[in-house]
C-alpha cells in the first residue's frame, strides 16, 4: 500500500480477534476519502426508516386515537424526529471520523453527567415509574440512548491506546449501574453488548474477558432474582400459560399476533392485536404487529434487512483504515444489530421480554436520532476504508 506504514498494534493480540479484525493494522500518512460512501448502507438506512414510519403509523393508530384523539399523533412526531435524524445523519457522515477521537473523553463525560442528572428529581422526569428522561422545556430526551454513542467512541479511543481490561470495565460498570438505577434493564443489556463487543476486538486476553462475562451474568441473575417484577418476567418466560390475564398477558398477546399472521399475514392495516390488546404496540412490540399483518414472509424480510445491515457494517469494520475506526464500526453494529436481535428474539419468546426498542421502527425520538448519529459516523468510515 503506497502512502502507508505498518505500525505496532501495542497491546492488541491479533490471535484473539475474529477473522474480520485479524488483518494487519495500518496507520495512514494521508488518508484520502473515496468518492462515494457505502451506498448500500446509505440506502438501507433510509429504506428502514421510511418503512419503519409507515408501520409505526399503522401500529400506533388505535393507541394514538384513544389517548390523543389523533390516530397519526405518534407518526407525526416520528416523522419530525426522522427528518432531524436524517439531516444529522448526512451532516455527521460529512465529518471525518477522526474528529470524534479528539472529543471522545469530554463527550463521554457530558453524556455521563446527563445520565446522573436524570436520577435527580429537579432535572429528570419519571414516566410509568422509570426515571429515564430529561425535560428541557418542550424538549425531552433519554440520556441513555446518547451515552451508547459516547461510550462507543471512548472505547475506540481506549482500544487505539492499547489500554488494559480494567480501563474498559470501570466506565462500562459506571454506565451500566446508572442505567440500572433508572431502572432500564433492556438498555443496560444493550450497553453491555456494545462494551463486550468492543473489548473483544481490542485484543484483551479472552480468558480474562470470559471470566468477567461470567461474573456479569451472575450479577445480572442476582439482580433479576432480587427484583419482583424482573423475577416475574423470567418465570413468565419459562411458563407462558401461567397467569394469562396478568404477568404472561403481554407475551401471550404477542404470540397470538404472530400466530394470526401465518405465512402471508392478515393484510396491512388489518391487525386485531393493535386495537389495545397488545401492550406497547408502538414501541417494543411493533414487530408483533408487523408479523401479524405481513406474516412470516414480511417478518422474514425485516429480519434479513437487519442481517444485511449487520453484514455491511462488518464489511466496513474489516476494511476500516485504523484501529479507532474499526472499533467504532464494531460498536455501532453491536448496538443496532444487538438491539434488533434482542427485540425480535423477545417477540418470538427466545429470550424474556426486556423492553428494548427495534431500531428505525419503534416510536421514540432519542433512540431514532442517536441511531442516525451512529450510522452517520459508520457511513463516514466507509469513505476511508480500503477496497475489499
Amino acid at each position: 500500500m503506497s502512502g502507508c506504514e505498518k505500525v505496532s498494534t501495542l497491546a492488541l493480540n491479533t490471535s484473539t480477534l475474529p477473522l474480520f479484525y485479524s488483518a494487519k493494522v495500518y496507520k495512514s500518512k494521508s488518508q484520502k476519502p473515496k468518492a462515494l460512501f457505502d451506498r448500500q448502507l446509505l440506502f438501507l438506512t433510509i429504506i428502514l426508516t421510511i418503512v419503519g414510519i409507515v408501520f409505526l403509523a399503522d401500529a400506533s393508530a388505535p393507541l394514538a386515537l384513544n389517548n390523543f384523539g389523533d390516530k397519526y399523533y405518534f407518526a407525526k412526531q416520528q416523522i419530525v424526529w426522522g427528518i432531524v435524524g436524517i439531516i444529522s445523519f448526512f451532516i455527521v457522515a460529512k465529518i471525518k471520523y477522526t474528529f470524534w477521537k479528539k472529543i471522545a473523553l469530554p463527550l463521554f463525560l457530558i453524556t455521563l453527567t446527563f445520565l446522573i442528572l436524570v436520577l435527580i428529581p429537579a432535572f429528570g422526569g419519571s414516566i410509568l415509574g422509570a426515571k429515564r428522561w430529561i425535560f428541557l422545556g418542550p424538549i425531552n430526551f433519554q440520556p441513555a440512548e446518547f451515552v451508547k454513542l459516547s461510550l462507543i467512541i471512548y472505547f475506540a479511543l481506549l482500544t487505539e491506546k492499547g489500554k488494559t481490561l480494567k480501563s474498559f470495565l470501570v466506565p462500562l460498570g459506571i454506565v451500566s449501574l446508572l442505567v440500572m438505577l433508572e431502572p432500564d434493564l433492556g438498555t443496560t443489556i444493550s450497553i453491555l453488548l456494545i462494551g463486550f463487543a468492543q473489548i473483544f476486538v481490542s485484543g484483551v486476553n479472552l480468558i480474562h474477558l470470559g471470566l468477567v462475562g461470567f461474573m456479569t451474568f451472575l450479577m445480572s441473575l442476582g439482580l433479576i432474582l432480587t427484583s419482583s417484577y424482573r423475577k416475574t418476567r423470567l418465570l413468565t418466560y419459562l411458563e407462558h400459560t401461567s397467569d394469562p390475564l396478568g404477568a404472561s398477558y403481554h407475551i401471550r398477546q404477542i404470540l397470538f399476533a404472530l400466530g394470526s399472521g401465518g405465512i402471508i399475514g392478515v393484510g396491512f392495516g388489518q391487525s386485531r392485536q393493535k386495537y389495545l390488546f397488545l401492550p406497547e404496540s408502538a414501541t417494543d412490540s411493533i414487530f408483533a404487529v408487523i408479523a401479524e399483518e405481513m406474516g412470516f414472509i414480511g417478518a422474514a424480510i425485516i429480519i434479513f434487512a437487519f442481517i444485511y445491515l449487520i453484514l455491511r457494517g462488518l464489511k466496513i469494520a474489516s476494511t476500516a483504515p485504523d484501529t479507532f475506526s474499526k472499533s467504532v464500526a464494531v460498536g455501532v453494529i453491536a448496538w443496532i444489530g444487538g438491539q434488533a436481535f434482542l427485540n425480535i428474539a423477545s417477540m418470538v419468546a427466545l429470550v424474556p421480554l426486556t423492553g428494548i426498542p427495534l431500531p428505525f421502527f419503534s416510536y421514540g425520538g432519542s433512540s431514532l436520532i442517536a441511531v442516525f448519529f451512529a450510522s452517520g459516523i459508520l457511513l463516514n468510515i466507509s469513505r476511508y476504508g480500503e477496497k475489499g
